[in-house]
């Protein structure tokens, strides 16, 4: 079909009906298929059980059958369990021939107590904090007499006596 005409909706509606129809058809033969298949193995691999006979010795078949069927199981599981094995090893020489990328080291501030606890764990009792353990100090201020306050005129003639006694010498 050209680009300028389109398809009337009849007409898609008829294509559509019909792949569905077509599919339809499909999967019942792909059901039938898969029955005849799941049937022929049966078959073929577990055959009806003959029941003539005596019972215990149905019974004892029926254990030699299962013990059998174990036994593929746990060399399967085995077979599985060694190519994971192999596999895991594989791994592990591949990237210690590919070598570790080491990332980019990320600047962090962190403190001695933080560095210590997380290398040491949660049974770090050690403390860094090193202004902690200082003592404390207190400062002394001195308190100037209340004379010193006094009158500032009083001051200025003590100064001027002195100043007089080293002029005197």
């Amino acid at each position: 079909m050209s680009e300028g005409k389109k398809m009337t909706s009849s007409r898609r509606h008829q294509l559509k009906s019909l792949m569905l129809q077509i599919a339809t058809k499909w999967l019942e033969e792909e059901k039938k298929s898969i029955a005849a298949a799941k049937e022929a193995y049966l078959a073929e691999n577990c055959p009806p059980p003959d029941l003539s006979g005596d019972l215990t010795e149905i019974c004892k078949q029926l254990h030699a059958a299962i013990d059998k069927i174990d036994e593929a199981r746990y060399d399967a599981e085995a077979k599985v369990q060694k190519a994971d094995k192999e596999i895991e090893d594989l791994k592990l020489k591949v990237v210690d021939l590919a070598g570790v990328k080491k990332p980019a080291l990320k600047k962090v501030r962190m403190s001695a107590d933080a560095m210590l606890k997380a290398l040491l764990g949660s049974k770090h009792t050690v403390n860094m904090d090193l202004r902690a353990n200082l003592k404390q100090v207190k400062k002394e201020t001195k308190e100037e007499p209340a004379e010193a306050v006094g009158d500032w005129r009083k001051n200025i003639e003590d100064k001027a006596d002195r100043k007089k006694m080293f002029e005197s010498s």
